[in-house]
């Protein structure tokens, strides 16, 4: 990841790593909550589902749009099974393939994100299968989380847009720090055996975006980026904020990622325009929409301390009378106006 340029990106969320409540109807029908029990579910019928739902839901119409607003790079969340060799999943890696192919015609980056590891590491539905995080409890979890981060590394070598390789998505506040410690800096090793210092080497900073000082830096390693993600929607206390509050937040991130900055190079790999609906309670039409633009000019004005962003997501199935689920749609919120149109 060049240093001197600021990613101004997106995630291309919902894609090769299945969230049910970003494509609904890609479940109709079936019991399954996440991408594990979804294969379990469909059996040997899943691949056609899948194979479909690749196809349709990023073409190259969409690295086109993206290249026209000026985003350069997008963070590619991808399972463990990418590669197709562990049941139940359905491999995709020819769908990969497509994707750093497309993106280089068009200029933009590719950040490669092992976002769902082998156990999951968070027991959220972005990590494969709810309810379970046994990835830091089991070695071999581990060992096949690195396998794979290296295959990654070696097939994309090639490719000059790969700009960074990110080691483990969002794993849990409780995973114990000298195991992820020790997992970060061997997936380092993986990555630099097959990969040059202009590629990134990235790391989640497991909600913890206070421990990394001094961690993985200079001259021992070289372009490790730290990933921090800000979302204002999940806890009581941002829940009970009114919109001005949320803006000020937003503009005081500034002062946090310079802070988080002095440890490690940060950028905010996932952030969205997503409020609890108590947030937005007895503004009309007119002032929900002043709310949200200056929600995301605010947050963007914020973020300028970063290393760059990634927006959580791209596009997710919208239903326009949703508004919740429009503030995590990129090409909605563009569209609606509360995002700019450029990023230049």
């Amino acid at each position: 990841m060049n240093k001197e340029k600021k990613i101004r990106g997106v995630n291309l969320g919902g894609w090769l790593v299945l969230e049910k409540w970003m494509t609904p109807s890609l479940f109709e029908g079936l019991k399954a909550v996440d991408e594990t029990t979804f294969c379990q579910e469909l059996g040997p019928k899943a691949e056609e589902r899948l194979r479909k739902h690749w196809e349709t839901f990023i073409t190259e119409e969409d690295f086109k749009w993206l290249a026209n607003v000026d985003i350069n790079a997008v963070r590619i969340p991808v399972g463990h099974w990418i590669f197709g060799d562990t049941k139940p999943y359905v491999g995709a890696i020819d769908v990969l393939d497509w994707a750093v192919k497309t993106a280089s015609r068009y200029g933009i980056g590719v950040l490669l994100d092992l976002h769902a590891a082998p156990g999951c590491q968070n027991g959220f539905d972005n990590g494969g299968i709810m309810g379970v995080m046994e990835w830091h409890k089991h070695p071999e979890n581990v060992a096949r989380s690195l396998d794979v981060i290296e295959r990654l590394a070696q097939r994309y070598a090639v490719y000059d847009n790969v700009i960074g390789v990110e080691l483990l998505n969002e794993p849990r506040w409780d995973v114990p720090e000298d195991i992820l410690k020790d997992y970060y800096i061997r997936g380092y090793e993986r990555v630099r055996k097959h990969m040059n210092e202009d590629v990134a080497v990235v790391i989640h900073d497991g909600f913890r975006p206070l421990i990394w000082d001094g961690f993985m830096s200079e001259p021992e390693f070289s372009n490790v980026i730290l990933d921090t993600h800000m979302y204002q929607c999940f806890t009581d206390e941002d829940k009970n904020k009114d919109v001005l509050g949320h803006v000020e937040k937003a503009l005081k991130r500034k002062e946090e990622l310079y802070e988080i900055g002095r440890q490690l190079p940060t950028y905010v790999g996932e952030w969205s325009l997503g409020l609890d609906g108590n947030s937005l309670r007895g503004l009309s039409t007119f002032q929900k929409e002043a709310a949200m633009r200056a929600f995301g000019s605010s947050q963007l004005l914020g973020y300028e301390n970063a290393a760059g962003w990634f927006f959580w997501s791209y596009k997710i199935e919208v239903d326009s009378n949703n508004e919740w689920k429009c503030q995590w749609d990129f090409r909605e919120c563009v569209k609606r106006g509360w995002l700019p149109h450029r990023y230049i």
